[in-house]
């Protein structure tokens, strides 16, 4: 966190509630004369990462909700999985079949095989 976000939480900012990764989400302590509603802001506990940010949370820091989740999260349905953060750049990234940065032991095998004439 830069020197100028803190003062600007300390400041200004308003305490809403944390999500189980510890990130700390903040609201505007005031209604800004002319804005239509306050302003919201994460602070991140370790690397500031967007991907970190819960469903239900992000919901909330994006308007789609008034309300900030309640502690814990929203009930789970059976059909939803559990938060995975972005995973691009680390060891265990996706990589499709075919790229250059699977290991050459690991590369996939054509599904033909050249002609040669003759």
């Amino acid at each position: 966190m830069t020197f100028g976000t803190w003062l600007f939480t300390k400041m200004r900012g308003e305490l809403v509630g944390s999500d189980e990764q510890g990130n700390r989400y903040f609201q505007d302590k005031r209604l800004i004369p002319g804005m239509r509603r306050r302003k919201r802001w994460v602070i991140y506990n370790g690397e500031p990462e967007a991907s970190r940010v819960p469903p239900d949370w992000h919901g909330w820091l994006h308007y789609t909700s008034d309300t900030p989740p309640p502690a814990g999260g929203y009930p789970r349905r059976p059909w939803q999985k559990e938060h995975v953060p972005n995973l691009t750049g680390t060891p265990v990234a996706y990589h499709p079949p075919g790229s250059t940065v699977v290991a050459s032991e690991n590369k996939p095998k054509p599904h033909y095989e050249a002609w040669r004439p003759g």
